[in-house]
């Protein structure tokens, strides 16, 4: 995993990182050009980013709508117990629910915040009567609907 990059990565490293974030599919010749490296030693460098953690994935970003999923819910969820196998059932069942974008567990009022996609409220109704009521432990759940989805993603500052 990765450990500090104040000790572990060089300039080289922070600029590569840059890059890769906006655009994955940047030749790494082209990288190379822009930070005054060679191909193969982005390629050197890059490789090892994969394998140390600092890189988790590389994937496609998807236009939501494009593909008929418009709608991005916000879910507050309170348990009903904290004891950790119960914890752990909700974190992975969702973990295992593919509307579920993004899942944090937190602290404060609410234990639990979702990001979800879906296609509609009908769909959304269907997934609160899976994930809430039969999944089990949800004392309540608040939702919001998101008008607009202004930043969705963004490149972690390195």
């Amino acid at each position: 995993m990765a450990r500090s990059i104040a000790t572990d990565l060089d300039e080289f490293d922070l600029k590569i990182l840059r890059q890769v974030q906006v655009d994955n599919q940047t030749p790494q010749r082209v990288i190379a050009e822009k930070i005054g490296l060679s191909p193969p030693a982005v390629a050197r460098r890059l490789q090892h980013l994969k394998d140390a953690g600092y890189i988790r994935n590389n994937i496609a970003v998807l236009n939501e709508t494009a593909v008929g999923r418009p709608l991005t819910i916000i879910v507050h969820v309170a348990t009903e117990n904290e004891r950790l196998d119960l914890l752990d059932a909700m974190k992975d069942r969702f973990n295992r629910c593919p509307q579920v974008q993004q899942c944090y567990y937190v602290t404060g009022e609410m234990d639990f915040i979702l990001i979800l996609n879906v296609r509609d409220m009908t769909e959304y109704n269907e997934l609160t009567r899976t994930l809430f009521f039969e999944g089990g432990n949800v004392r309540s759940f608040r939702t919001c609907v998101s008008m607009e989805n202004v930043k969705t993603y963004g490149p972690v500052p390195v």
